[in-house]
C-alpha cells in the first residue's frame, strides 16, 4: 500500500514571482543629542567608546571635533548637534562616541560621532517607518534615511553615508592622511 501524497504543489503566483515574504524588522542603535531622538542603522556600527580627549586639527569644518587613535588607526570624530546647526554637544558622563564606517565615492571610512547618550537597540518594522519630509528645495534632507514610528513618537533615521557630502568626506580623508603623517 502506498502513502498518501501529503505534499502540496506551490501555487502560482505570476510569471516567475518569488512567494511573498514579509519584511523583517531592521535594527537601530537609538542616541539623544539635546531633547531629539536619532538612529543609525547597526550594521553601520562599528563600536561605542567612551568620550576621551581628542586631538583638535587646524583649519578643520566646526562639526570636527577633532581625530583620535583607535587601535592605531587616525580617526576623525564629529559633533552631529554642530553638523545639524545647533550647539556643540556638553560632555557629560553619558556622552560617548560612536564609531561608524561610512562609505564615499566608493572608499570606506570610520567616523567618530559625538552622541549626548547612547538609548538601545530597536527593531523597526518597514510599516513603522515614513520617507524623509519635504520641507522644501532649500532645505536639505538627504541626511535622513526616514522617520521611525515608535512608541508614539518619531525617531530621525539617519543615512549615514548622507552626514557627510562627499566632498566634506574626500576633505577628512584627505586630512586624514595629514594627522597620519601620509
Amino acid at each position: 500500500m502506498s502513502q498518501p501524497n501529503t505534499q502540496q504543489a506551490p501555487v502560482a503566483r505570476g510569471a516567475g514571482a518569488p512567494p511573498a515574504q514579509a519584511e523583517q524588522p531592521r535594527q537601530y542603535l537609538t542616541f539623544t543629542l539635546g531633547s531629539e531622538v536619532f538612529a543609525i542603522g547597526i550594521l553601520a556600527i562599528k563600536e561605542i567608546i567612551e568620550y576621551s580627549t581628542l586631538t583638535s586639527v587646524p583649519m578643520m569644518p566646526t562639526y570636527v571635533r577633532g581625530v583620535i587613535n583607535l587601535r592605531g588607526a587616525v580617526v576623525p570624530v564629529l559633533d552631529l548637534s554642530v553638523r545639524f546647526g545647533k550647539t556643540p554637544s556638553p560632555v557629560t558622563k553619558k556622552t560617548c562616541i560612536v564609531i561608524i564606517e561610512i562609505t564615499t565615492a566608493g572608499e570606506r571610512q570610520d567616523v567618530g560621532v559625538v552622541v549626548d547618550a547612547v538609548d538601545s537597540v530597536l527593531d523597526i518594522p518597514p510599516e513603522q517607518i515614513e520617507p524623509p519630509p519635504a520641507f522644501g528645495a532649500r532645505i536639505a534632507t538627504d541626511f535622513i534615511e526616514g522617520m521611525g514610528k515608535v512608541n508614539g513618537r518619531f525617531v530621525i533615521l539617519l543615512d549615514v553615508n548622507s552626514v557627510l557630502a562627499p566632498e566634506e568626506a574626500a576633505l577628512l580623508r584627505t586630512d586624514e592622511n595629514l594627522a597620519d603623517g601620509s
